[in-house]
């Protein structure tokens, strides 16, 4: 299960509506657009680029686009460039503009520029008075540079759909269905593949810092983008100006640890659907809560066994099973088409988790994959931390999930062969975060939050020297734009006027 991001919540509520590692000292560290004396001239040459703007009003009303050059490796800055693809939204009160507010929407691999528009319809008026509103692809990222893996959508739909058991014989099978997509990956991605690690995007938001004439970074980072925006701040404490960081991750927990708290957090966010559901006429479970909870496990046993009928040409699957299942557990409103999809699920037709579950994969019925976040998220993902790969290991691990996630704990063990076929080497490590010396930091964490479980943000928010902590009471991924009010001001103020919250605050 990935990293959700704020996407998938549009898609969904768009249906919804419908329905109802240290930086290199002396190069990086950079204040506007002036380098640090030390690097060399092609590196001052990108810190002083021009940035040309032009219409894209495709992207959002108004929007204008534009690309810059960043070094592949920032091990080797005057080496070879790569692409970082913008959209911006100007201030709409010029004359009490702030600056840049960068934007990511998570995933690892959700784009910023498409997340612009959506953003836009989220943030407080101050917010889009205030600052030129920026949405930018990472590195490997749909309109940046990208990560290419198969190329065409039947490969795609085979792959997401493969099922393989959590067995010893199912984890030696699990190598060979992997190996073509790891394979693709290498082929069509280029050494690119090998530098999509946070770190190096984070040191691309310097860039894009610097080049937009800004002495401090104000951003706000959602689910993934909380880490990304925590390895900035770690490597450039100096430059943090207002940084949010919603649905905050642990960046200090292993993979591991993060698959178990992740299947922890979807299953109490299941069971929470499942006592709504059945306080609710037409809730096709029926009986005590586990008995209710045991239906669903009952539902993927024999989907795994048997597909169902899908959409006439694709079957549900038990992988696009689950994806149905849980990405309707990032946003509480949309729990009643789980219950719609559920209902026709257990009268044997899989048109209705199918379809959210290509939500989740960002799937389109005439376009095919829309977005390539789902092959970026494993590109970055199996750099920046994995799992060990021996059988013992993983089987261990999958007994955890099971004792975490009964209902869907069973079918989510295995993965760990994808990162341990990667053609690159593993670059980051996962390590606390504390930005010494950076201004105040707002974590924000949601109480029911499935995805990146309130646990992550306490500890983010104690591990960062200047981490505030904005709690808020309620289920769903993440907190600014979909909660309340109080939330909502809260962050507005803190980015417009830079109020900082009493630390602990709750909403």
């Amino acid at each position: 299960m990935t990293r959700p991001h704020w996407s998938k919540l549009a898609a969904l509520l768009g249906l919804v509506a419908l329905v109802a590692t240290a930086c290199m000292p002396g190069v990086l560290a950079t204040s506007g657009n002036t380098p640090s004396p030390t690097v060399t001239v092609d590196v001052t040459d990108l810190f002083n680029q021009a940035v040309t703007w032009k219409p894209c009003d495709d992207v959002a009303r108004g929007a204008e686009c534009a690309t810059i050059k960043a070094p592949l490796d920032w091990d080797q800055p005057d080496g070879d460039t790569i692409d970082i693809a913008m959209a911006r939204l100007v201030a709409a009160k010029p004359d009490q503009r702030v600056g840049s507010l960068l934007l990511n929407p998570g995933g690892p691999g959700g784009s910023g520029i498409g997340f612009l528009d959506y953003f836009s319809s989220l943030a407080g008026q101050g917010v889009l008075d205030s600052f030129d509103v920026i949405g930018f692809d990472p590195r490997g990222v749909g309109d940046s540079s990208a990560v290419v893996c198969f190329t065409t959508t039947q490969e795609l739909d085979d792959f997401y759909a493969v099922d393989w058991p959590v067995t010893p014989e199912g984890f030696a099978e699990s190598a060979e269905i992997v190996r073509p997509f790891v394979e693709a990956c290498d082929q069509n991605t280029g050494p690119l593949l090998g530098h999509v690690d946070t770190d190096s995007s984070a040191k691309d938001m310097d860039l894009i810092r610097a080049v937009l004439g800004d002495q401090e970074l104000y951003y706000v980072g959602y689910s993934y983008g909380s880490q990304l925006g925590a390895a900035y701040a770690e490597l450039f404490p100096d430059n943090v100006g207002r940084l949010v960081l919603d649905g905050a991750v642990d960046p200090s927990l292993p993979s591991s640890e993060h698959d178990l708290a992740q299947a922890t957090g979807f299953q109490q966010a299941l069971g929470a659907y499942v006592d709504d559901c059945l306080g609710k006429s037409g809730c096709p479970l029926t009986g005590s809560k586990d008995a209710a909870l045991n239906q669903i496990h009952e539902l993927l046993v024999s989907i795994a066994a048997k597909p169902l009928p899908g959409d006439g040409q694709r079957e549900l699957t038990l992988p696009l099973a689950l994806n149905g299942l849980l990405v309707t557990m990032y946003e509480d409103s949309a729990w009643f088409m789980l219950t719609t999809a559920l209902g026709q699920a257990l009268k044997g037709d899989g048109i209705g988790l199918l379809m959210l579950s290509d939500i989740y994969l960002d799937r389109d019925d005439t376009e095919g994959y829309t977005t390539n976040q789902m092959e970026a998220f494993v590109a970055i993902g199996c750099l920046d931390s994995r799992a060990p790969a021996d059988l013992a290991s993983a089987q261990a691990q999958a007994d955890r999930l099971i004792k975490a996630a009964p209902t869907f704990g069973e079918f989510w063990g295995f993965s760990e062969k994808l990162c341990d076929q990667w053609p690159y080497p593993q670059v980051g490590e996962p390590k606390a975060v504390t930005a010494a010396g950076a201004a105040p930091i707002l974590v924000i964490g949601t109480t029911g939050d499935p995805a990146t479980p309130f646990a992550w943000a306490q500890a983010l928010a104690d591990q960062l020297e200047s981490g505030v902590l904005l709690t808020y009471e309620g289920h769903g991924h993440t907190a600014y734009g979909r909660s309340n009010s109080c939330v909502n001001e809260v962050v507005d103020a803190y980015l417009v006027d830079g109020a900082v919250p009493g630390d602990g605050k709750v909403c």
